[in-house]
């Protein structure tokens, strides 16, 4: 009998212990909380990734989903598919929000990209762009007649224009807007014709033009090289003179933007050991 009642003993405090261990587990769950957060490129997963360990302490899961594109990441944040976005930058998501009728938010700068003017390549120049022949040597050798290629939308169109005016090629209005447009060009200090043409396609005409302003994504991809590299002008090496709209971001829904957690994640983002990750992609800090 007493061999019994304590095997029975036994038991119930196994049971006991094994309910106690799922309730634990159970515990634990409920108290993570999971956030979807989207991106468009490995670099910026790998980023996210940190972050995402840096903030297991506090109870939160960060998952990342990469796009491939720059269209899907704002209705998907918009419609709740995400709960925050890490792609663009301020003038970008003001566009969205203005042709979409939609309020998603900035709630933290994350790094700004080199934006820069690259000259024009000889025709029949071969190899690739580093070892080409060069039309001009320094962005002060433009002048009357040359051609310089800019990007045909608003955002980056709006950027180059501005690093001209930096570089003392044109001069802006006054009152032009954030995103300028040629429209807002009140003198041509040196009398270029400005050709606007996509961003994608502009690495292309390089032997048309002058002189072109790239976006970096396409200078690494279809150049080849880097800003560093192959730049004759980097808007980001005089960053007092770069409009804080192209700034990249971490986007959210309006009513989340004062969300307890996203402040713990926009902490462990903005951290020395990110900015070192960061400036790995040729891209700089923006906080």
């Amino acid at each position: 009998m007493k061999k019994k009642l304590f095997s029975f003993i036994v038991l119930a405090a196994a049971a006991v212990f094994v309910l106690a261990g799922c309730g634990g587990s159970k515990s634990s769950d409920s108290k993570e909380r999971k956030y979807v957060v989207g991106v468009t490129t490995e670099q910026q997963k790998e980023i996210w990734k940190y972050v995402g360990k840096q903030v297991a302490k506090d109870g939160i899961k960060i998952d990342v989903k990469i796009f491939s594109g720059y269209t899907e990441e704002n209705p998907a944040l918009a419609d709740g598919s995400l709960d925050l976005n890490s792609f663009q930058h301020v003038a970008f998501l003001n566009n969205f929000n203005k042709e979409n009728g939609e309020d998603l938010v900035p709630i933290a700068f994350t790094l700004i990209s080199p934006f820069g003017l690259y000259s024009g390549i000889e025709k029949g120049s071969t190899g690739d762009y580093k070892n080409a022949e060069k039309k001009i040597k320094s962005y002060k050798d433009l002048k009357d007649g040359d051609t310089v290629a800019i990007q045909n939308d608003v955002t980056n169109g709006g950027r180059a224009l501005q690093l001209l005016d930096a570089i003392g090629v044109i001069t802006l209005k006054k009152d032009a807007p954030e995103s300028p447009t040629v429209k807002d060009i009140e003198k041509y200090n040196t009398k270029i014709e400005i050709k606007e043409i996509q961003a994608d396609q502009i690495a292309s005409v390089l032997p048309d033009v002058t002189a072109a302003t790239i976006n970096t994504n396409f200078v690494n991809d279809q150049l080849n090289t880097t800003p560093r590299e192959a730049a004759l002008y980097i808007d980001t090496d005089h960053l007092e003179k770069v409009n804080d709209i192209y700034k990249n971001v971490i986007a959210a829904r309006k009513e989340d933007e004062n969300k307890k957690d996203f402040k713990t994640i926009v902490k462990a983002y903005q951290t020395p050991e990110v900015a070192k990750l960061i400036e790995k992609t040729n891209d700089m800090p923006a906080w």
